[in-house]
């Protein structure tokens, strides 16, 4: 802890141009990926059937995964849902299968390692079976508890207004920025924030992994987090202006990317060591949006540094832009 209280006097600045050369280089391989490839979506967004079941018993979730691929069903998505009993399994649109036809394949697969088919529901909510150890009619070992159908058309108008999501919040941005400090940094927080966002797809594709509402979500608490960082840098920068009246523009900004940088460091360790846990202990549930969350966290406090200030002393910003020259006679002007 003794090193982060330390004032350190690292040229951020001189070294732009190294972070101009990196996040070029992800930017490209990102967008050329996208270009290519294209992001796995998942069923929110593709449609698709979703079959949610509860055993008896807990329940080893790679056999039941196994299960459904040795029946054919290699691309099913399956999770715990709440308990180790409860299991939720996401299928991709199938051409000329119903939803009902489906949610019966999946469960009758989940239910042949116990060697019981259905017979009938007792009621609205029991399943009966018969088995080979158990020919009479008894309770399912497996009982379908809910069965949803997201069609492709939802998924369409989820992706657009998702995307709307992302405008309207970074149009926000540039707008309470413009107003709380000066234009030319809410132009470097929007770059920023664009370059976290591009670069976090963009390794989605790059990797392969599904891309579902939680990262959608994930991508809009990343825009929040990084903007936290950008406007903590930029405040410092500001009060900075005034106070060093004999450094140059440069100066001022390296100081101040100084001055933040232990609570910049300590809160992204911080925050990193949770989405960590999650990651690891989280489970498959919320898998992707942890991934996305922790991309998101060093990315973002990388363009807080390399990316947002930079663009700031290039777009031209001086003195004279934080200092208002004060008008002589204003004093006077003021007096009944």
């Amino acid at each position: 802890m003794q090193i982060l209280k330390t004032t350190t006097h690292i040229d951020f600045i001189g070294h732009r141009t190294f972070g101009l050369v990196v996040s070029v280089m992800f930017i490209i391989a990102g967008v050329v990926s996208l270009a290519t490839r294209g992001l796995e979506y998942g069923i929110d967004f593709t449609g698709g059937t979703l079959v949610e079941v509860v055993y008896d018993q807990a329940v080893d979730i790679k056999q039941a995964r196994q299960s459904l691929a040795e029946g054919g069903f290699s691309d099913a998505v399956v999770q715990y849902f709440g308990t180790a009993r409860d299991i939720m399994v996401r299928l991709p649109v199938s051409p000329g299968k119903k939803s009902a036809q489906i949610s019966n394949e999946v469960v009758d697969l989940l239910r042949k390692p116990f060697g019981e088919h259905f017979t009938e529901s007792a009621g609205t909510q029991v399943q009966q079976c018969v088995g080979s150890h158990n020919p009479s009619p008894h309770p399912c070992k497996v009982q379908m508890k809910r069965v949803e159908f997201v069609g492709p058309q939802v998924g369409e108008e989820l992706t657009e207004k998702g995307g709307l999501a992302m405008l309207y919040a970074l149009f926000g941005i540039l707008i309470y920025v413009a107003w709380r400090f000066e234009w030319r940094f809410a132009v470097g927080a929007i770059v920023a924030l664009v370059h976290d966002v591009v670069i976090t797809v963009g390794l989605f594709s790059i990797f392969g992994m599904e891309f579902s509402l939680t990262v959608l979500a994930a991508l809009l608490a990343v825009i929040g987090y990084s903007l936290n960082d950008t406007i903590v840098v930029f405040d410092r920068i500001r009060e900075n202006f005034p106070r060093m009246r004999k450094g140059s523009t440069t100066d001022i900004i390296n100081t101040s990317i100084n001055d933040t940088l232990p609570r910049t460091i300590l809160t992204s360790l911080t925050t990193l060591l949770v989405l960590l846990a999650l990651f690891f202990m989280g489970g498959e549930v919320i898998h992707g949006f942890s991934v996305a969350l922790i991309i998101g966290v060093l990315v973002g406090t990388y363009s807080s540094i390399f990316v947002a200030s930079p663009v700031v002393l290039v777009l031209g910003i001086s003195r004279e832009d934080m200092i208002p020259v004060k008008k002589e006679g204003a004093e006077l002007d003021r007096m009944p």
